[in-house]
């Protein structure tokens, strides 16, 4: 009974969202842990099944930087946004398209529903210029985007579910490494998408960063906006795709915790949810 209870909370949400794109920036640990990324495929897989159209965003930090380290390139970030030299970028494109595309592509085919590997450079899907971090400083071959071709997304997300690593090209046809939350953030905007969700290492956006416990549940897209300035590390990025996501029409947007199996539809299909919605401002 209690599994039919379950399935009796979800259905009102799947009513709700059957036809609707939801965009899933995948990263984190569930990118890391064996378990999670089974756990991550089913859930996405399970999206499809029930009408929805995911849209899966990609980085891969950590497989990068370990990359990195074995060719003895250094590794920073500034304001959560990583350094990148055109020496970064080769790796970044290297790992992220040859590799962890295919892995999540193949794991989804897997578990039953075609997927298709795609990045920024396909179909000219991101247009990019270079950007600066929030402070000013040169974090060098960092691309800013600024337009979104969704007439491939078009094409492929009604049959297939898309799979994008976040890297991009200037109008001279230079790569750039693209963060992939906003890379989440442009992709919900221009496809008018219904959710866009932001899979990370903590329980969501925290109050306080030291306190695990200090999670803001909700907030209007002011309140963010308000505060913006004083958020540091990687969750600025990530409340800044949230916000562009927002104002480009975008219904919700939420930051989950990753590291819990299946928090995907813990978040979309339970009434209480976890983690941070943020929503319009009222």
């Amino acid at each position: 009974m209690r599994d039919v209870g379950t399935l009796l909370e979800a259905l009102p949400y799947i009513r709700e969202f059957h036809g609707k794109t939801v965009v899933i920036k995948y990263g984190g640990a569930a990118m890391t842990n064996p378990e999670l990324k089974e756990d991550f495929a089913r859930d996405v897989v399970l999206l499809k099944y029930v009408g929805m159209k995911p849209v899966v965003i990609h980085g891969g930090g950590p497989e990068i930087s370990n990359y990195m380290r074995r060719l003895d390139l250094p590794v920073e970030f500034v304001e959560g946004l990583r350094v990148s030299s055109a020496e970064t970028v080769e790796v970044a494109k290297m790992v992220l398209v040859g590799k962890v595309n295919k892995d999540i592509v193949l794991r989804l085919n897997r578990h039953g529903q075609p997927a298709v590997v795609i990045c920024g450079d396909d179909g000219s899907l991101f247009r990019v210029a270079r950007q600066a971090a929030p402070d000013g400083t040169d974090v060098g071959f960092v691309g800013r985007i600024e337009r979104v071709d969704r007439r491939l997304l078009d094409h492929i997300a009604t049959d297939y579910i898309p799979v994008i690593a976040s890297v991009g090209a200037d109008r001279e046809g230079n790569s750039y490494n693209v963060n992939a939350d906003e890379a989440a953030g442009a992709v919900a905007r221009a496809l008018g998408a219904y959710k866009v969700m932001f899979l990370t290492d903590v329980s969501g956006w925290l109050r306080d960063p030291d306190d695990p416990e200090s999670v803001v549940s909700e907030a209007g897209a002011d309140h963010v906006e308000a505060v913006l300035d004083s958020v540091q590390g990687g969750m600025r990025p990530k409340l800044a795709a949230c916000l562009d996501a927002i104002h480009g029409g975008v219904t919700f947007a939420h930051i989950v915790d990753g590291r819990l199996p299946h928090s995907l539809l813990l978040e979309l299909f339970t009434d209480a949810g976890i983690g941070t919605k943020i929503r319009p401002a009222r």
